[in-house]
Parts: structure tokens; sequence; C-alpha cells
């Protein structure tokens, strides 16, 4: 596979389907690993970091479950490739930030995906659409248990899996959940909401993880610690709390739908038709107006397009993502009449 490949199907974490997904777009498991013996990435040098992704590459050939995957190696992609892979949440924006004995490996699916010498040697990653943590976690585990057969994990009995943060020790896992929110935000709820999980040992991030803004009103919501806590617990702590969200985010669109119909209603259909008919549109804002439309879409207020095409435009209108399509570096002006020009073009308008 290349990496213009991925233009031609959805990213996992956009497909709309599982279960409450009309409020969680994604569930994702996270495994940090590192091996024994060798320095983590931060304090590694270059001949270690080499030694570790020739290692890691080597015993992931050998793994059946991981047949249908490429190793994309950063040093061979410019700044526009490694960008569309952070946009299509393949790796991490601090992974883009480096080349030198640094690849990512992801499956033809975009399920699975494997940052070698991030912030640990490995950070494995699966994702599944809609709120699904129990499965993506029965496939991150499967793999890691075939990983380990080939790989010698730095792991003490006492403490667990070995990682470069203190707080990833232990299991070495982050579940993760995205979720769509905006009618907590519209109703003024969902600061109080993320100020009581955080007390509770959750982290809140943005679209694109950690340093990023809830952009489009999607929240990122996963577990802080994993010392001390198994697979399980974690799991199912994170459960509990996504639970209680997705209710309450229910119940505020029946307010906002039973008290404030004619306002939803006209806030839903000026961002529908801002987006058919802009002839330039910004990033941020596109994300914004998708996010209103998208919850349009879900009460049943928006019938015009389907949630398929919704989905794509939320990718498809991101600055790599753009640059990929036209095959050319593209200016920010340029940028913006692009993605004004696909949005119109997805949504059914000729001109």
């Amino acid at each position: 596979m290349k990496i213009n490949d991925l233009l031609s199907h959805g990213s996992e974490w956009l497909r709309g389907t599982g279960p409450n997904s009309d409020i969680v777009i994604s569930s994702r498991i996270r495994l940090a690993r590192n091996l024994f013996k060798i320095s983590f990435p931060h304090w590694a040098n270059k001949k270690q970091c080499e030694q570790v992704l020739t290692t890691v590459t080597d015993a992931v050939s050998k793994i059946a479950l991981l047949k249908q995957t490429t190793v994309f190696n950063l040093s061979a992609l410019d700044s526009i490739d490694k960008q569309f892979l952070v946009e299509r949440h393949l790796m991490s924006h601090d992974h883009a930030q480096k080349s030198e004995g640094r690849a990512v490996i992801v499956d033809n699916e975009e399920i699975v995906s494997i940052m070698i010498n991030e912030e640990d040697h490995l950070r494995m990653q699966v994702m599944q659409s809609g709120f699904n943590l129990y499965e993506t976690w029965n496939i991150a585990g499967k793999i890691d248990d075939h990983l380990a057969k080939e790989l010698p994990y730095a792991f003490l009995p006492d403490w667990g899996y070995l990682t470069a943060c203190p707080t990833n020790t232990g299991t070495g896992m982050r579940g993760s959940v995205m979720l769509h929110l905006p009618a907590l935000v519209m109703t003024r709820q969902v600061d109080r909401v993320l100020a009581a999980i955080a007390k509770l040992s959750f982290n809140t991030r943005g679209l694109y993880g950690e340093g990023t803004q809830a952009l489009g009103n999607f929240f990122q919501i996963s577990n802080q610690v994993s010392l001390g806590h198994g697979e399980e617990e974690i799991i199912g702590n994170i459960n509990g709390i996504i639970r209680q969200i997705i209710e309450q985010e229910h119940q505020a669109r029946e307010l906002m739908f039973s008290k404030n119909r004619a306002m939803l209603e006209d806030k839903i259909n000026r961002s529908f038709g801002i987006l058919k008919s802009a002839y330039i549109i910004s990033s941020q804002e596109t994300i914004e107006l998708l996010s209103l439309v998208r919850l349009g879409l879900d009460l049943g207020l928006i019938k015009h397009i389907d949630q398929a095409r919704l989905n794509d435009l939320f990718i498809s209108t991101q600055p790599a993502h753009l640059q990929k399509i036209e095959n050319k570096k593209l200016t920010s002006e340029e940028r913006d009449v692009k993605r004004a020009q696909i949005i119109r073009k997805r949504l059914g308008v000729s001109n």
C-alpha cells in the first residue's frame, strides 16, 4: 500500500457505525511498550533508534495478524505526507516532528497503527467506530500477545511494562473515546461535566489528541493513570464515565429540541447553507459547521445528505488532505478556496 492509496477509503474513526455512534465517534486502545536494555527514544542515539526500528519491523513481518500492513518510514515522507497521517489519526503530531529512525505501521483498514520510536519504542493503537472499547481491546491484546513472543519487552513483575512517562507504567494502556457533544456545549454544561471527570483522573483532549483544542465539539476522553490498574478495570472505568456523558448529551439534545426547536433548526440550517454556498472557508469554520450539520442529521432535522458523505468531509477538507488531492503544495488562501469547492461538490452543488 502506498500513502496515496489511503485517499480512496474513509478512516475508521469516521465510519459512523457501531454502538452509540450518534455521540461516540470512535473507541481507541493504545499500548505503550519498550524494548529491554535500550534507552527510551528521547534518550536513545541514532544507532539505538535504528536498532529498534529494524527489530520491530522484523517482528511485525512474522505476525499473521499484521500481514496486511505497510511500514511508512518517516525519513521517506515529506511534511505533507506526515501531516496527512496525523489528520487520519494514524500517528501523533509529536511523532511527525522527527524522522530519523522513526516509522508508523498502518494496516489496510486503518484500524491498527504502530508508531515506532515516538515517546516509547512502540505505541500500538487500535481504533473502532462507535462505543466499542472491549472489542478494541480484544484486537489490541491479541496483537500485543503475538509481538511479546518476538520482542524482549521491558517488564518488571512489581511494576509492569516500563514506559517513558510514569503515568503509563503498569499496563501501558490508554483507553480513549472520541465524543461529539454539541448539545452540552450549546447549553453550557460541558465545562461542568469535564471538570467532574478530571477529578476522577480522566484526561480531556481535542480532536487531534494532546495539546489540541476541542474543535467541532469533539472531545477525546481517556484514563490518566495505568499503574496499579488492570486492563479490564481501566476499560470498565472508562465505560462507566462515557455512559454517563452519553446520557447527559442525550438529555441536553432532548431539552433543546423540545424547548428551542426553532432556534436549533435555524442554527443547523444556516450552517448547512453556508457550507453549500461558501467559496472561501477555513478548516476551523468547516469543522464547526459540519458539527452542527451532524447534529441535525442525528436529530432528523437535516435530510439532504447521508452520514457517509458528511463524515468524509471532516477529513478530506483538512490541509494535508487538500494538498494530497491536488498533488501539490497550496497556500492557506488556496486551501480555503479548494476546501469550499470540495464541500459544494460533495453536497451536490454544481458550481
